[in-house]
Protein backbone atom coordinates (compact mmCIF):
# COMPACT_ATOMS: atom_id res chain seq x y z
CA UNK A 1 0.00 0.00 0.00
CA UNK A 2 2.81 2.41 0.70
CA UNK A 3 4.57 1.40 -2.10
CA UNK A 4 1.67 2.14 -4.52
CA UNK A 5 0.98 5.43 -2.74
CA UNK A 6 4.88 6.38 -3.09
CA UNK A 7 4.27 5.85 -6.70
CA UNK A 8 0.92 7.59 -7.65
CA UNK A 9 3.18 11.08 -5.32
CA UNK A 10 5.63 10.32 -7.98
CA UNK A 11 3.87 10.49 -11.30
CA UNK A 12 1.74 13.52 -9.69
CA UNK A 13 5.16 15.38 -9.51
CA UNK A 14 6.24 14.23 -12.84
CA UNK A 15 3.58 14.34 -14.42
CA UNK A 16 3.01 18.06 -14.65
CA UNK A 17 6.17 18.76 -15.40
CA UNK A 18 6.36 16.57 -18.88
CA UNK A 19 3.09 18.29 -19.68
CA UNK A 20 4.93 21.76 -19.40
CA UNK A 21 7.70 20.55 -21.50
CA UNK A 22 5.49 19.09 -23.89
CA UNK A 23 3.60 22.29 -24.51
CA UNK A 24 7.24 24.42 -24.10
CA UNK A 25 7.73 22.08 -27.25
CA UNK A 26 4.72 22.69 -29.11
CA UNK A 27 5.16 26.36 -28.84
CA UNK A 28 8.39 26.03 -29.60
CA UNK A 29 7.49 24.38 -32.71
CA UNK A 30 5.44 26.85 -33.82
CA UNK A 31 7.46 29.47 -33.05
CA UNK A 32 10.29 28.06 -35.46
CA UNK A 33 7.58 28.00 -38.10
CA UNK A 34 8.84 30.29 -40.43
CA UNK A 35 9.73 31.16 -44.52
CA UNK A 36 13.00 30.72 -46.24
CA UNK A 37 14.14 33.98 -48.59
CA UNK A 38 16.61 33.34 -51.01
CA UNK A 39 19.48 31.14 -51.63
CA UNK A 40 23.19 30.31 -50.07
CA UNK A 41 24.96 32.32 -48.17
CA UNK A 42 22.42 34.66 -48.52
CA UNK A 43 19.41 32.77 -47.39
CA UNK A 44 16.65 34.63 -45.07
CA UNK A 45 15.07 32.42 -42.67
CA UNK A 46 11.95 34.25 -41.37
CA UNK A 47 10.30 32.93 -37.96
CA UNK A 48 6.99 33.30 -36.43
CA UNK A 49 8.54 33.94 -33.24
CA UNK A 50 10.61 36.99 -34.58
CA UNK A 51 7.84 38.36 -36.05
CA UNK A 52 5.82 38.13 -32.77
CA UNK A 53 8.97 39.89 -31.14
CA UNK A 54 9.07 42.95 -33.92
CA UNK A 55 5.48 43.64 -33.34
CA UNK A 56 6.25 43.30 -28.96
CA UNK A 57 9.30 45.77 -29.66
CA UNK A 58 7.28 47.87 -32.32
CA UNK A 59 4.28 48.90 -29.24
CA UNK A 60 7.38 49.36 -27.33
CA UNK A 61 8.91 51.49 -28.84
CA UNK A 62 5.69 53.26 -29.85
CA UNK A 63 5.20 53.72 -26.05
CA UNK A 64 8.27 54.77 -24.98
CA UNK A 65 8.63 57.73 -28.11
CA UNK A 66 4.93 58.79 -27.26
CA UNK A 67 6.07 59.22 -23.62
CA UNK A 68 8.99 60.80 -24.73
CA UNK A 69 7.41 63.26 -26.94
CA UNK A 70 4.66 63.60 -23.82
CA UNK A 71 7.31 65.16 -21.48
CA UNK A 72 9.40 67.05 -24.25
CA UNK A 73 6.05 68.96 -25.58
CA UNK A 74 4.68 69.34 -21.80
CA UNK A 75 6.14 73.23 -21.39
CA UNK A 76 6.26 73.75 -24.93
CA UNK A 77 3.70 76.42 -26.56
CA UNK A 78 1.46 75.47 -29.53
CA UNK A 79 3.73 76.75 -32.59
CA UNK A 80 7.05 74.78 -30.65
CA UNK A 81 4.59 71.60 -30.24
CA UNK A 82 4.27 71.74 -33.91
CA UNK A 83 7.63 72.23 -35.13
CA UNK A 84 8.64 69.22 -32.51
CA UNK A 85 5.74 66.94 -33.71
CA UNK A 86 6.83 67.26 -37.58
CA UNK A 87 10.56 66.71 -36.64
CA UNK A 88 9.37 63.79 -34.02
CA UNK A 89 7.38 62.13 -37.31
CA UNK A 90 10.99 61.73 -38.69
CA UNK A 91 12.52 60.00 -35.68
CA UNK A 92 9.68 57.86 -34.84
CA UNK A 93 10.27 56.38 -38.69
CA UNK A 94 13.97 56.10 -38.49
CA UNK A 95 13.33 54.41 -35.01
CA UNK A 96 11.34 51.71 -35.80
CA UNK A 97 13.66 50.95 -39.26
CA UNK A 98 16.72 50.84 -36.46
CA UNK A 99 14.45 48.39 -34.00
CA UNK A 100 13.31 46.20 -37.11
CA UNK A 101 16.61 45.49 -38.13
CA UNK A 102 18.01 45.26 -34.22
CA UNK A 103 15.21 42.61 -33.59
CA UNK A 104 15.97 40.56 -36.66
CA UNK A 105 19.98 40.80 -36.33
CA UNK A 106 19.67 39.82 -32.13
CA UNK A 107 16.97 36.72 -33.69
CA UNK A 108 19.64 35.56 -35.54
CA UNK A 109 18.54 36.74 -39.32
CA UNK A 110 21.01 37.33 -41.27
CA UNK A 111 20.35 40.68 -42.16
CA UNK A 112 23.37 41.55 -44.43
CA UNK A 113 21.24 40.64 -47.92
CA UNK A 114 18.67 43.12 -46.70
CA UNK A 115 20.73 46.20 -45.91
CA UNK A 116 22.84 45.31 -49.13
CA UNK A 117 19.38 45.64 -50.99
CA UNK A 118 18.37 48.56 -49.11
CA UNK A 119 21.27 50.00 -49.66
CA UNK A 120 21.41 50.01 -53.36
CA UNK A 121 17.60 50.50 -53.19
CA UNK A 122 18.34 54.26 -51.39
CA UNK A 123 20.64 55.31 -53.63
CA UNK A 124 18.07 54.93 -56.56
CA UNK A 125 14.82 55.92 -54.57
CA UNK A 126 17.60 58.68 -52.81
CA UNK A 127 18.59 60.03 -56.55
CA UNK A 128 14.94 60.18 -57.64
CA UNK A 129 13.77 62.19 -54.55
CA UNK A 130 16.73 64.52 -53.91
CA UNK A 131 15.01 66.99 -53.80
CA UNK A 132 12.08 65.73 -51.09
CA UNK A 133 15.43 64.80 -49.07
CA UNK A 134 16.59 68.43 -49.06
CA UNK A 135 13.11 69.65 -48.27
CA UNK A 136 13.23 67.60 -44.85
CA UNK A 137 16.36 68.36 -43.94
CA UNK A 138 15.72 72.20 -44.70
CA UNK A 139 12.69 71.66 -42.02
CA UNK A 140 14.77 70.28 -39.47
CA UNK A 141 17.35 72.90 -39.99
CA UNK A 142 14.28 75.38 -39.54
CA UNK A 143 13.01 74.17 -36.95
CA UNK A 144 16.08 73.36 -34.48
CA UNK A 145 17.80 77.11 -35.45
CA UNK A 146 14.48 78.38 -34.99
CA UNK A 147 15.43 80.88 -38.49
CA UNK A 148 11.51 81.47 -39.31
CA UNK A 149 8.55 81.47 -37.09
CA UNK A 150 4.44 81.07 -37.64
CA UNK A 151 3.61 84.95 -37.98
CA UNK A 152 6.97 86.04 -39.47
CA UNK A 153 7.08 88.12 -42.47
CA UNK A 154 9.63 87.16 -45.26
CA UNK A 155 10.26 88.01 -49.10
CA UNK A 156 11.15 85.86 -51.53
CA UNK A 157 11.43 86.33 -55.03
CA UNK A 158 9.99 89.45 -54.76
CA UNK A 159 6.58 88.14 -53.38
CA UNK A 160 6.39 88.97 -49.50
CA UNK A 161 4.20 87.06 -46.92
CA UNK A 162 3.35 86.47 -43.59
CA UNK A 163 4.25 81.98 -42.53
CA UNK A 164 1.29 80.81 -41.19
CA UNK A 165 2.59 77.03 -40.87
CA UNK A 166 5.89 75.15 -41.18
CA UNK A 167 5.99 71.32 -41.49
CA UNK A 168 8.77 69.00 -42.42
CA UNK A 169 8.41 69.47 -46.19
CA UNK A 170 7.30 72.57 -46.72
CA UNK A 171 6.24 76.29 -45.41
CA UNK A 172 3.23 77.83 -46.15
CA UNK A 173 2.82 81.79 -45.87
CA UNK A 174 -0.05 84.00 -46.95
CA UNK A 175 0.63 87.13 -49.25
CA UNK A 176 -0.74 90.38 -49.70
CA UNK A 177 -3.37 89.29 -51.96
CA UNK A 178 -4.59 86.83 -49.81
CA UNK A 179 -3.16 83.50 -51.88
CA UNK A 180 -1.22 80.62 -50.00
CA UNK A 181 2.47 80.01 -51.22
CA UNK A 182 4.04 76.76 -50.49
CA UNK A 183 7.41 76.92 -50.28
CA UNK A 184 9.55 73.73 -50.47
CA UNK A 185 11.72 74.20 -47.80
CA UNK A 186 15.11 73.69 -49.68
CA UNK A 187 14.74 76.81 -50.71
CA UNK A 188 15.50 78.05 -47.41
CA UNK A 189 18.65 76.78 -47.69
CA UNK A 190 19.98 77.43 -51.25
CA UNK A 191 18.36 80.98 -52.02
CA UNK A 192 18.25 84.31 -50.45
CA UNK A 193 15.51 84.89 -48.53
CA UNK A 194 14.15 88.39 -46.19
CA UNK A 195 12.88 87.97 -43.24
CA UNK A 196 11.21 91.87 -41.96
CA UNK A 197 10.70 90.04 -38.62
CA UNK A 198 13.43 88.23 -37.17
CA UNK A 199 14.57 90.66 -34.82
CA UNK A 200 11.61 92.91 -34.12
CA UNK A 201 8.22 93.55 -35.60
CA UNK A 202 8.59 97.10 -36.44
CA UNK A 203 10.12 97.62 -39.51
CA UNK A 204 10.70 101.17 -41.38
CA UNK A 205 9.41 101.72 -44.75
CA UNK A 206 9.55 105.45 -47.24
CA UNK A 207 7.61 106.80 -49.56
CA UNK A 208 9.55 108.65 -52.32
CA UNK A 209 8.38 111.76 -54.40
CA UNK A 210 9.73 114.21 -56.34
CA UNK A 211 9.53 117.99 -56.30
CA UNK A 212 10.37 120.43 -58.98
CA UNK A 213 13.09 122.40 -58.91
CA UNK A 214 13.31 125.86 -57.53
CA UNK A 215 10.55 124.61 -54.55
CA UNK A 216 11.21 125.60 -50.84
CA UNK A 217 13.04 122.01 -49.88
CA UNK A 218 11.86 122.73 -45.95
CA UNK A 219 8.53 123.29 -46.81
CA UNK A 220 8.50 119.97 -48.71
CA UNK A 221 9.82 118.57 -45.70
CA UNK A 222 7.59 119.76 -43.11
CA UNK A 223 4.33 118.71 -44.96
CA UNK A 224 6.05 115.47 -45.74
CA UNK A 225 6.55 114.96 -42.12
CA UNK A 226 2.54 116.59 -41.44
CA UNK A 227 1.26 113.54 -44.30
CA UNK A 228 2.58 110.37 -41.68
CA UNK A 229 1.55 111.97 -38.62
CA UNK A 230 -1.47 111.05 -36.49
CA UNK A 231 -1.70 108.00 -38.51
CA UNK A 232 -2.13 105.61 -36.10
CA UNK A 233 -0.65 102.65 -38.16
CA UNK A 234 2.75 104.55 -38.05
CA UNK A 235 4.79 104.56 -34.81
CA UNK A 236 5.40 107.65 -33.02
CA UNK A 237 8.75 105.83 -31.74
CA UNK A 238 11.14 105.73 -33.82
CA UNK A 239 9.89 109.54 -35.27
CA UNK A 240 9.53 109.39 -39.11
CA UNK A 241 12.17 111.75 -40.72
CA UNK A 242 12.71 112.90 -44.37
CA UNK A 243 15.88 112.33 -46.36
CA UNK A 244 16.45 114.59 -49.95
CA UNK A 245 17.63 111.26 -51.45
CA UNK A 246 18.95 113.02 -54.78
CA UNK A 247 19.36 115.46 -57.36
CA UNK A 248 16.92 113.79 -60.44
CA UNK A 249 17.09 114.89 -64.34
CA UNK A 250 14.04 116.46 -63.45
CA UNK A 251 12.83 116.52 -59.87
CA UNK A 252 14.40 116.76 -56.53
CA UNK A 253 14.19 113.47 -55.00
CA UNK A 254 12.65 113.33 -51.28
CA UNK A 255 11.58 110.27 -49.51
CA UNK A 256 9.45 110.00 -46.19
CA UNK A 257 10.89 107.49 -43.81
CA UNK A 258 8.30 105.76 -41.02
CA UNK A 259 7.97 102.78 -38.99
CA UNK A 260 5.17 100.54 -38.71
CA UNK A 261 4.23 97.41 -36.42
CA UNK A 262 2.88 95.45 -38.96
CA UNK A 263 4.78 95.61 -42.63
CA UNK A 264 2.33 93.20 -44.23
CA UNK A 265 -0.31 95.33 -44.75
CA UNK A 266 2.19 98.69 -45.50
CA UNK A 267 1.05 98.92 -49.34
CA UNK A 268 -2.06 100.04 -47.77
CA UNK A 269 0.01 102.48 -45.58
CA UNK A 270 1.93 103.56 -48.28
CA UNK A 271 -0.80 104.50 -50.85
CA UNK A 272 -3.04 106.33 -48.41
CA UNK A 273 0.08 108.99 -47.59
CA UNK A 274 0.78 109.05 -51.34
CA UNK A 275 -2.68 110.40 -51.50
CA UNK A 276 -2.39 113.04 -48.60
CA UNK A 277 1.43 113.99 -50.05
CA UNK A 278 -0.45 115.18 -53.42
CA UNK A 279 -3.93 116.64 -51.59
CA UNK A 280 -1.09 118.37 -49.50
CA UNK A 281 1.43 119.44 -52.29
CA UNK A 282 -1.47 120.64 -54.30
CA UNK A 283 -2.39 122.73 -51.61
CA UNK A 284 0.57 124.61 -51.39
CA UNK A 285 1.52 125.06 -54.86
CA UNK A 286 4.74 122.36 -54.70
CA UNK A 287 4.41 120.91 -58.42
CA UNK A 288 5.39 117.33 -58.52
CA UNK A 289 7.51 117.14 -62.02
CA UNK A 290 7.25 114.53 -64.96
CA UNK A 291 9.68 113.65 -67.48
CA UNK A 292 9.33 115.68 -70.46
CA UNK A 293 11.57 116.38 -73.34
CA UNK A 294 11.72 119.39 -75.33
CA UNK A 295 11.89 118.94 -79.02
CA UNK A 296 13.24 122.13 -80.98
CA UNK A 297 12.29 121.43 -85.06
CA UNK A 298 14.34 123.42 -87.70
CA UNK A 299 13.51 124.49 -91.07
CA UNK A 300 16.20 124.71 -93.41
CA UNK A 301 15.62 126.37 -96.80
Amino acid sequence: MVEILMIQDTAGETLPQEVRQTIWNKISEVLGWGFHFGEGSSTIHLTVGTVILIVLAFFTTGYVLGLARKLYTRNLNETDTLKFISVFKFIRYLAYIIVVFSVLSFSGVNVTPVLAASAALLVGVGLALQELFQDVLGGIFIMLDQSLQAGDIIEMEGRVGRVVDIRLRTTRAITRDDKVVIIPNHKFLTDTIYNYTQNHKQTRESVQVGVAYGSDTQLVKSLLLKCVSGDPRILSRPKPFVLFDDFGDSALIFSVNFFVSDSFVDPIVKSDIRFKIEDVFRQHEITIPFPQRDVHMFRHD
